[in-house]
């Protein structure tokens, strides 16, 4: 394939030339007369090289270079400057403001092919540099993602749920706000494991996680916290809306177990509710302990329900 090149000289006798030798050595060329003309010609049209005269009419080749190399549809075109033998500060400016190579007038066509021969092999480098750079970003992003999802449920993992908690405490004590905690419980999940194995047991665990997911806000963070239980963390939320919050889940596994199938249509939720409204808790591992608390007693009482733990005592 033909790579494209646009030439920008104001010089009829010498755009003709340099657009023949460049024909003849197989490009598909196309030529302008000015600066505000080869910026439209390259909007309709971005070739994959422009050699850009300095002195235009209008505006001069060194705009036009740098509006290309500002522009990130045409960062990566490739551009030789035309100047004048003798004027070394044009050839310096035009490489400041992004060039990347220059032909000094009159060229030699040997001289000419091989510039361009450069310029086009630096443009490609640049493409697949910045290619593999998105690449291997996307990869980093995946791998940290991993590193902090759970990979069944999509939901965060216990240790990035533990760094979040310790990083919202600390917030929360700072600025005397309210924090929550929820541990939820899935009951009689080991029933549908037995009966109808782990796949079934797995599926499950994925819808629970996104009915919880679908009833918090942005700010929340949801995470599975092992096996069948899950944490919520809730900034900026007082006991009693925590409460809340796990009543609506609660309520919501209710519902929509009735289209469930086998054992899976007999799971409910136990949640346990602490908040650093608590004074006697003084760390993120007691209101994790807190929470557990009254989970337990909430199984104890015969599951499917909610409780906030208040001052070491346990409020339904």
């Amino acid at each position: 394939m033909k790579a494209k090149v646009l030439v920008v000289e104001d010089s009829l006798t010498q755009r003709e030339h340099l657009c023949r030798l460049l024909e003849r050595t197989g490009y598909e060329v196309s030529s302008v007369t000015d600066g505000l003309e080869a910026l439209r010609a390259i909007r309709q049209s971005p070739p994959e090289l422009v050699i850009l005269d300095v002195v235009l009419d209008g505006m001069d080749g060194y705009s036009v270079c740098r509006w290309l190399r500002l522009t990130e549809s045409t960062r990566d075109i490739a551009v030789i400057m035309l100047t004048v033998k003798s004027e070394v500060s044009e050839r310096v400016e035009g490489l400041n403001v992004g060039a990347d190579d220059y032909i000094a007038k009159p060229f030699d066509p040997q001289e000419l092919e091989a510039r361009i021969f450069a310029a086009l092999r630096s443009r490609a480098a640049r493409i697949e540099l910045r290619q593999r750079n998105a690449e291997l970003e996307g990869l980093l992003n995946k791998t940290e993602r991993l590193a902090m999802m759970d990979e069944l449920t999509g939901v965060f993992n216990r240790r990035r749920f533990s760094d979040v908690l310790r990083r919202e405490w600390a917030t929360a004590r700072r600025y005397q706000h309210p924090l929550s905690l929820m541990i939820l419980d899935v009951d009689r999940f080991k029933a549908v494991n037995d009966t109808h194995g782990h796949a079934a047991g797995d599926d499950l665990l994925v819808r629970i996680a996104r009915i919880m997911s679908s009833r918090i806000r942005e700010v929340d963070i949801c995470a599975r916290y092992g096996g069948d239980e899950f944490s919520l963390l809730l900034p900026h939320t007082m006991a009693e809306g925590a409460r809340v919050v796990g009543q609506r889940i609660r309520d919501a596994i209710r519902q929509q177990r009735e289209g469930w199938e086998g054992e899976a249509a007999k799971v409910s939720l136990s949640i346990g509710v602490a908040s650093t409204e608590d004074a006697s808790l003084r760390s993120p591992d007691e209101l994790v302990e807190a929470a557990d608390r009254a989970l337990y007693e909430v199984k104890r009482d015969g599951r499917d329900g909610v409780l906030v733990a208040r001052h070491g005592l346990l409020a339904r």
